[in-house]
Formats: structure tokens, sequence, C-alpha cells
């Protein structure tokens, strides 16, 4: 990176050069909400929704976007109906939404609690957030708290730290879980990444090298061997999941879509985060492709802990994810 860009004559001010400004909402369901407005000056473009767990709302490339915007919009955690499936009332997908701590999946009963679709984090505000730019890391940072925390019950914490390239069109997601209470709780994460059009039709190229490929139910059996083809809107289509498992640590998949010359590749760790979900959504307005790594699947916690794939966190103990997303004009 030319030191010009830290320190340099022809400019004003840093944001001539690259940028992160804070905007609230006006109006609508998602009225006052925080948005960090983020450009890296070298193409890559992203907003983080403070209030909805520093989730990536909207992701962009040269111009172009990347990521799946559902009809719910922007939608305040003040609206939030934590029943069953009334997750989805306040699905804005975005490019990110988080799902967890202790429940992903299903809506079910595990160890005598009733736990909603997807659990709670993804409609929890920051507690704390701050930004700046980490000059010998060449990268624009930002740092926000979570707290999935109650009286008599669980204890999570989830700090989460972006670092935006300032030399590459790429960032990264760094998250840090903690248990801050005295009980050992079931820890499930799930990040809900989700393509969208232009970047996602008929001609994007899905890639991803797994070692084995296994459909959710019949329904997605029915299909399975165009799990990576993907097709124009379809009127009554219903959703498709694929669960894939990598050799090795080397998790990666990635959507190079040939009319843009774009495209976008997500790595990140298969042995921490080993429970890769493909949700193949080819419905009208409801077109989206997810690309989602993490520590377990979406059928429900009660089905993981029959399965042994649920994870736990001691009292104190801490636990570490790292997820990488670059964006590219250059096929990867």
């Amino acid at each position: 990176m030319n030191s010009d860009r830290l320190v340099n004559s022809y400019i004003g001010h840093d944001s001539q050069l690259y940028r992160m400004e804070e905007h609230r909402l006006v109006g609508g369901k998602g009225d006052g909400m925080r948005l960090l407005e983020i450009s890296n000056g070298r193409g890559l473009e992203m907003t983080v929704s403070l209030d909805r767990c520093a989730d990536v709302s909207r992701l962009a490339y040269k111009g172009i976007n990347m990521s799946y915007f559902s009809p719910c919009g922007y939608v305040s955690p003040s609206y939030y109906d934590d029943r069953e499936d009334g997750w989805l009332k306040s699905f804005t997908a975005g490019y990110l939404t988080t799902c967890g701590l202790r429940a992903v999946g299903s809506p079910c009963t595990d160890a005598g609690e009733r736990l909603p679709l997807h659990g709670t984090i993804a409609n929890t505000p920051a507690e704390q957030a701050y930004w700046f730019e980490d000059r010998e890391k060449k990268e624009l940072v930002v740092r926000a708290v979570m707290k999935d925390e109650r009286i008599f019950a669980q204890k999570l914490r989830l700090t989460r730290e972006y670092g935006i390239s300032l030399e590459e069109n790429s960032f990264e997601i760094r998250d840090t879980v903690e248990n801050t209470g005295d009980r050992e709780e079931p820890l499930e994460i799930l990040y809900h990444m989700n393509m969208g059009y232009p970047l996602l039709d008929e001609e994007s190229i899905v890639e991803i090298p797994s070692v084995s490929v296994t459909p959710r139910d019949d329904h997605a059996a029915e299909d399975l061997e165009n799990w990576s083809r993907m097709i124009p809107p379809q009127a009554g289509y219903v959703e498709r999941c694929y669960y894939h498992r990598f050799a090795g640590k080397d998790g990666r998949a990635s959507i190079w879509q040939p009319k843009l010359s774009m495209g976008l590749e997500i790595t990140f760790n298969a042995e921490e985060l080993d429970g890769f979900v493909e949700w193949k959504m080819m419905g009208v307005r409801d077109y989206v492709l997810g690309l989602e790594c993490g520590n377990c699947y979406p059928d429900g916690r009660d089905v993981m802990r029959k399965t042994g794939m649920l994870k736990m966190l001691a009292p104190g103990e801490k636990k570490s994810y790292c997820v990488k997303i670059r964006l590219s004009d250059k096929k990867m």
C-alpha cells in the first residue's frame, strides 16, 4: 500500500480515499436504526447494521450489488417476534445474518426449553461499537459487542471485529463468543451469507469443493445432481438445502457471474465451522443462494444433540471463529 494513501497532501479528509460513516434510518420499521457505511476506496462497499448484531446488510463491488435484500427490508429489533418462526418477519437477509448463539435452525424443544427459529442474536443490538483505521495492518476495523445474557439464564457475549482491507477487496469477520456465566451452555452459530441478483442468476457458476454433499430432506434429494446449478425464478419454488463436508481445514465456496465478470469467495476453517449449508431458494422475489458456514446444521438444537454435533461452552471459556470474504473481477 502506497504511503500516500495514509498521508496525502492532495486531500483534505481521509474520506476522499476511503471512509466509515454512521447514519440513521428515518421512517418505516427500520426507523432509528444505526448503519455504518464503509468503502475501502478500491471497489468494496458494505453496510454494517449496528442494531442487528453488527451484521452486513449490504455488500457491493464496484457499484454492483452482491447480496440479497428480503421483502422485509430493514426491521428494528423492537419488532422481533421470538415465537416459533416469527424470525422470518424481520429477516432482512442482507449479505450476512448471524444465527445463534444458543439455537440455529428449526424451532424445537431441547433440554426442556422451547427454542425459536435461528435463535435471537440476529435481533440483538450492539451494546458497544466503534471503528478506526489500523495503519499497521492497512485495514479499516469495526468492533462491536452483543450480549445474549439474561438473569437466571444464559450469559453469552459475542465480540465481533471486521477487518476491511485497504489493499485488496476483501474483509474478515473475526468473532469471539465468551460464556460469562457459571454454567455450561450450548453454542451454535451459523453465518447466513446470502447471494443475490445480479451476482446470482441462472448463469452463475457456484463452486463448493466439498468431499460429500448430503440433501437435507427428500425434496432436496430429488434434485441432488443439480445442487450447483442455478435456475431462473420459479413460482411456488420450495427451498432446497444441501449439507457439505470438507477434507481438513480448508473450507471454501465461491460464486462467479460471467455476465459481470465478477465473483465472490468465502474461506473458513472447516474443522471449527464443520456444518456448511447451501440454501438454494429460486423463488419469485425470494431468489437467494445461501452459502453458510457454521458449527452445526439448521435442523434444530435437539437434533444436533442427538447426533453428537452440538458444541458446548464451559463457564469462562471463549471460542473464536474467522471467515474471509474476497471480491474479485478475476475468476477464483
